[in-house]
C-alpha cells in the first residue's frame, strides 16, 4: 500500500494475532510505534506514568474548585442575596463553557503543544478562585462561573487526548479510566472538605483554598508535565512491508506487547516478564513488529518511509533532557494551521458515532448534577437536618464506589476488548465491543435513582440515601470511560476534534439540566422526579444496544467521508 485504503472501516482492527497454537497468539500495538525513543508510545513505563500522574494533577487542580461548593449551596444563599435557584444556574453556565471553552483552547493545544495550555488553563484557574468570595449579586456570581467554565475547559477533552498519545488501543480503557476516576473523585471529595472548611473557617476560605491548590498544582505541573504532542514519522521494510521499530522492546514496553495468555490470564499463562516478540533482532538493531495482515500504516501515519530493514541505520536519537522537557514551545506546529484546527470539529459531528458518545457522556453528567444540585437540599433538610460538613462527609460516599467501579470500567473494559476479539476467531476488533460494561450501568443506575430520590420522598432511613447516593455517583465512571473509548477507537486518526463535539454535546445536556434542576425536584416532588430519573437512565444507558448494532453499519457507511478528511488535514499538515 502507498496510500490511504478507502475501504478500510475506522476502528476496526485485528487486535490479536490468531496463530495455530495458543502460545502464538499476540497483541498487535494499535497504533504502531516509530523507532524514536522520544515516540509517547516508546516512553519508558515511569516516563509514561508520570505524564499520567501531571494530567491527574491537572484535573484534580481543576475539578476540585468546579465541585467545592455544592455542599456550602446553603451557607451562600444565606450571606448574599443569590437564591438557590441562581447559585445552581450559575453552576450550569460554568459547565456550559466548560464545553464551548473547548472550541478555543483545543485547536490551541494542536497548533502550539499541549503542555502551554494545560498551564495557562491551571494558572487562570487558580486566579479566577479568588473571585467569587467577593461576589455580592447574580450577575457577578454568574460571570465569575462562566470565567471559571472557559479557562477550567482543558479539562473536558485534552487529558482524554493526553491519554491515547501515551498508550495502545488495549490499554486505554484502564487509562480513561483513571482520569474519569480522578475526575469523579475531585468532584465528589471537594464537597466533603468543603463542608468542614465552610464551617470552620466560613464559605469564603473554600474557595481561596481552591486557588491555594491550584497554584501548587500549576508548580508541579510546570516541572513534571512534558509534551505529549508528536509527529509521528513510520518506517516499513520495503521487502515485508511490516513496520520498523525500535528493537528492545521488552524493557520499554513491558506488558503492552505481551503473550495473549498473560493479558487473559488463563490457564496457558505465562511470566510477566516473559515477553514474546515472535521476531529476530537484525544488526542495525531494529526489527519488523509482529502487525495484522491488512494492518495499512499509511492509514495511521501521513509520513511513512520505506526502507531496508538489513541495512538501515537510524539517525542518533537521544532521549529529551530535563531542561528540553520544560520546553513551552515543543509541540509547535511549525505551519500556522489554527483556522482548521477550530473548524475541524464542526466536520466530525456528522459522525453519528460521534454525536452518540457525547449524549452517553452527557447523560452520564445530568445525573451527576442532580445529585449535587439535591444532596445539600436532600440531606440538609427535614427530617435529616445535616450540617454542610456532614453533607460534605455524605460525598465519601460516591468516592467510594467510583473507586469499586473503577476496577470495572477499566480493567474489564481492556479485557472485554481482547476477549471478545479471541472469541470471533480472527482477531478482529470493533470499538463496539466496549459497550458491553454499559449493561451493569442500567441495573445500577436505575436501582440507585429510586434508591436516591424515592428514599428521601418516603424518609428512610439516612444509610439508604447515602448508599443511592454513592452508587448512582459513582456510576458515572461508566459512561466517561465508554464514551471516551469508543470515539478514540473509532476515529483515532482524528480523535482530538471528535472529542470537542463529544464535550460540547455533553456540557450543552449538563447546562440544560442544571438550569432547570431545581424547578425539576420542586415541582415534581422527590419521588415523581427521580422514578422519571430512573426510567430516563435506564432508557440513555440501554442505547448502547442500538450502537452496537448499527455502529458498525455507520461506520462502514462514512468510512469514505472520514478517509478524504483524514488525507485532506494531513496534506495540509495538521496530522
Amino acid at each position: 500500500m502507498t496510500g490511504i485504503d478507502y475501504e478500510a472501516i475506522p476502528g476496526n482492527s485485528h487486535l490479536v494475532n490468531i496463530g495455530n497454537e495458543k502460545s502464538e497468539k499476540q497483541i498487535v500495538l494499535i497504533p504502531t510505534p516509530s523507532d524514536d525513543p522520544n515516540d509517547p508510545l516508546n516512553w519508558t513505563r515511569r516516563r509514561k506514568w508520570l505524564a499520567v500522574a501531571c494530567v491527574l494533577i491537572y484535573t484534580l487542580g481543576v475539578g476540585v474548585p468546579s465541585a467545592a461548593i455544592y455542599s456550602v449551596l446553603t451557607d451562600i444563599q444565606e450571606h448574599t442575596d443569590i437564591t438557590l435557584t441562581e447559585l445552581n444556574n450559575g453552576t450550569g453556565y460554568m459547565f456550559l463553557f466548560f464545553g464551548l471553552g473547548c472550541l478555543v483552547f483545543q485547536p490551541l493545544a494542536l497548533q502550539f503543544g499541549k503542555r502551554p495550555v494545560y498551564l495557562f488553563s491551571m494558572l487562570a484557574t487558580a486566579m479566577i478562585c479568588v473571585w467569587p468570595p467577593y461576589t455580592k449579586s447574580n450577575g457577578e456570581w454568574i460571570a465569575s462561573k462562566i470565567l471559571q467554565g472557559f479557562f477550567g475547559s482543558s479539562i473536558e477533552s485534552l487529558p482524554e487526548i493526553s491519554m491515547s498519545d501515551l498508550f495502545f488501543e488495549h490499554e486505554r480503557a484502564l487509562a480513561l479510566s483513571l482520569y474519569g476516576l480522578t475526575l469523579l473523585g475531585a468532584s465528589y471529595l471537594a464537597p466533603f472538605v468543603a463542608g468542614f472548611i465552610s464551617q470552620g473557617q466560613s464559605w469564603e476560605w473554600v474557595m481561596w483554598w481552591c486557588a491555594i491548590f491550584g497554584a501548587v498544582c500549576f508548580v508541579l505541573l510546570f516541572f513534571l508535565m512534558e509534551e505529549t504532542n508528536y509527529d509521528r514519522k513510520l518506517k516499513v521494510d520495503s521487502e515485508t512491508g511490516q513496520p520498523i521499530t525500535m528493537a528492545s522492546r521488552s524493557g520499554v514496553l513491558s506488558g503492552v506487547f505481551s503473550n495473549i495468555d498473560g493479558v487473559m490470564d488463563s490457564e496457558n499463562s505465562v511470566e510477566k516478564n516473559d515477553i514474546n516478540l515472535n521476531v529476530q533482532e537484525s544488526p542495525s538493531q531494529l526489527q519488523a513488529i509482529a502487525s495484522a495482515e491488512n494492518a495499512n500504516v499509511h492509514n495511521q501515519a501521513s509520513n511513512v518511509e520505506a526502507v531496508v530493514s538489513g541495512t538501515y541505520v537510524p539517525p542518533p536519537k537521544k532521549v529529551k533532557t530535563f531542561v528540553e522537557k520544560l520546553s513551552l514551545f515543543s509541540g509547535k506546529k511549525d505551519k500556522f494551521l489554527l483556522h482548521h484546527y477550530a473548524m475541524a470539529p464542526f466536520f466530525m459531528a456528522r459522525f453519528p458515532v460521534v454525536l452518540w458518545a457525547g449524549f452517553l457522556y452527557g447523560s452520564s453528567l445530568v445525573w451527576f448534577n442532580v445529585l449535587n444540585a439535591t444532596a445539600a437540599l436532600i440531606l440538609g433538610g427535614k427530617p435529616y437536618n445535616f450540617s454542610p460538613s456532614i453533607v460534605g462527609v455524605a460525598y465519601l460516599s460516591p468516592t467510594i464506589f467510583s473507586f469499586l467501579l473503577f476496577y470495572v470500567s477499566g480493567f474489564f473494559s481492556d479485557w472485554l476488548k481482547v476477549r471478545i476479539a479471541v472469541w470471533r476467531g480472527s482477531g478482529l476488533s470493533m470499538p463496539e465491543d466496549r459497550l458491553w460494561v454499559l449493561s451493569l450501568y442500567c441495573i445500577l443506575g436505575t436501582f440507585a435513582s429510586i434508591l436516591w430520590g424515592v428514599g428521601a420522598y418516603y424518609e428512610v432511613h439516612w444509610f439508604g440515601l447515602v448508599f443511592g447516593m454513592g452508587l448512582l455517583g459513582g456510576c458515572g465512571i461508566f459512561g466517561i470511560a465508554s464514551s471516551t473509548t469508543y470515539v478514540v477507537d473509532a476515529y483515532k486518526e482524528l480523535d482530538t476534534e471528535a472529542m470537542v463535539v463529544v464535550i460540547l454535546v455533553r456540557n450543552l445536556m449538563s447546562f440544560a439540566v442544571s438550569y432547570g434542576i431545581t424547578d425539576w425536584v420542586v415541582n415534581l416532588g422527590y419521588k415523581k422526579c427521580f422514578i422519571s430519573v430512573a426510567f430516563i437512565c435506564f432508557g440513555c444507558n440501554a442505547s448502547f444496544l442500538l450502537m452496537v448494532y448499527s455502529g458498525p453499519w455507520w461506520r462502514n457507511r462514512q468510512k469514505h467521508m472520514y478517509w478524504s478528511l483524514v488525507e485532506r488535514y494531513r496534506k495540509l499538515g495538521m496530522h
